[in-house]
């Protein structure tokens, strides 16, 4: 009885997370959870979490497990961008933990892009499709170049590595 409530429950939200790929969802973002990651408060009424699409900020420590360097410094840079700001969540995709997976904007400006630009993310090479790789990954060099943000250290670890090493070497793809 209980795992078909479980399984009923994950059909559900599988389903409403694929209505929420291809829209544009506005609202005020209400918390941010970590670099690349937003609860947003829509009109609905409702709270929709936001993972950024097409990039991937240094992890923050959890009371569980460690953090990077930059990580608490790309979640205040997201906080001060976004936070109780009117953003529009122009949603690509969902993600394995059901959130949205979508480009944030706010008063025109791509927040996933000035992330990278600002070297507080790296361009999520992995998930980047369309015109946003091309995007992205030129902001990430120019980042680079300038040693802004996380690549003032001479070899920063990405956070998919980093995640891969707390998992024991397992393979990990959390989001994209």
């Amino acid at each position: 009885m209980m795992r078909t409530l479980l399984a009923a429950c994950a059909l559900v939200l599988l389903l409403v997370a694929d209505s929420l790929a291809a829209r544009t969802i506005a609202g005020v973002v209400r918390a941010v959870y970590d670099g690349d990651t937003v609860l947003l408060a829509t009109r609905e009424e409702s709270r929709l979490k936001v993972r950024l699409y097409g990039i991937d900020a240094p992890e923050t420590r959890k009371p569980d497990k460690p953090g990077q360097p930059f990580g608490e410094v790309a979640k205040r840079t997201l906080m001060y961008k976004v936070m109780g700001r009117r953003v529009t969540a122009e949603v690509v995709d969902s993600d394995q933990y059901h959130r949205a997976v979508a480009v944030i904007r706010h008063a025109g400006r791509d927040i996933n892009r000035e992330m990278v630009a600002e070297g507080m993310a790296w361009a999520y090479r992995q998930y980047l499709h369309g015109p946003y790789a091309s995007e992205y990954i030129g902001a990430e060099e120019g980042a680079r170049a300038r040693h802004k943000g996380l690549w003032r250290d001479a070899n920063p670890q990405p956070p998919w590595e980093f995640r891969q090493g707390l998992k024991g070497g397992k393979r990990h793809g959390r989001h994209r």
